[in-house]
């Protein structure tokens, strides 16, 4: 287990997929005050809900190859065969994801609260989102990933079944900027649904696929 969820935390960022996530964030983090205007405190009331729609966004972006790859490689054959079952292979994905996903886009959000002009107290809020919120959408795209592996244009389907799934982690994620404590605890609750869920989904589709 710890080997493969080292594999898949090296693949993460010597594949260039965390620099690509970040990138993406950052660029919506800086189209979108050129699209609102210099208000600096419109900017900062609608600051972390920007952040969060660009985590979301930034999430679909490496959901295609989670999966993909390592199907038509024979790669998940091989360890069903040495004795894991696909959720564990899923829980393994889905950790190794989210060590490779959450940090440099945590990083990230403290350059992108400059650029909206959020407060340090509002940062800590999104931070503390993010950090509850993450592994929730690591699961998503893990179980995302095997739905749509070896279907034609899985990377459009992919966004179909994610984004509408990660919208309650998109609702109490921005909400907990005005809920504080009470925001969080809700958004705990869906990432934790999701983390439990997601890998035995997941697994289940990968199931199918290796059949």
């Amino acid at each position: 287990m710890i080997a493969l969820i080292w594999r898949d935390v090296r693949r993460g960022y010597g594949a260039g997929g965390a620099t690509l996530v970040v990138a993406f964030f950052l660029l919506v983090a800086i189209l979108f005050p050129f699209a609102i205007g210099p208000d600096a405190a419109l900017l900062a009331r609608i600051g972390g809900g920007v952040i969060w729609a660009a985590a979301l966004l930034a999430a679909l972006l490496p959901v295609e190859r989670l999966v993909q790859p390592d199907l038509e490689a024979g790669v998940l054959d091989q360890l069903v065969v040495r004795g894991l079952s696909p959720v564990t292979i899923a829980a393994a994905r889905t950790l190794g994801h989210w060590l490779a996903f959450a940090p440099p886009l945590m990083a990230a959000a403290v350059v992108a609260a400059g650029l909206l002009d959020l407060s340090i107290q509002r940062l800590l809020l999104v931070e503390a989102g993010l950090l509850l919120g993450t592994p929730g959408l690591a699961a998503l795209a893990v179980a995302t990933g095997a739905l749509v592996a070896g279907l034609r244009g899985a990377g459009a389907i992919a966004g179909l079944v994610m984004l509408p799934l990660a919208v309650p982690l998109l609702i109490f994620g921005a909400g907990a900027l005005a809920g504080g404590v009470g925001g969080l605890k809700l958004l705990a609750a869906v990432s934790l649904l999701l983390s439990v869920g997601g890998p035995v989904v997941a697994g289940a589709a990968l199931r199918m696929a290796m059949e």
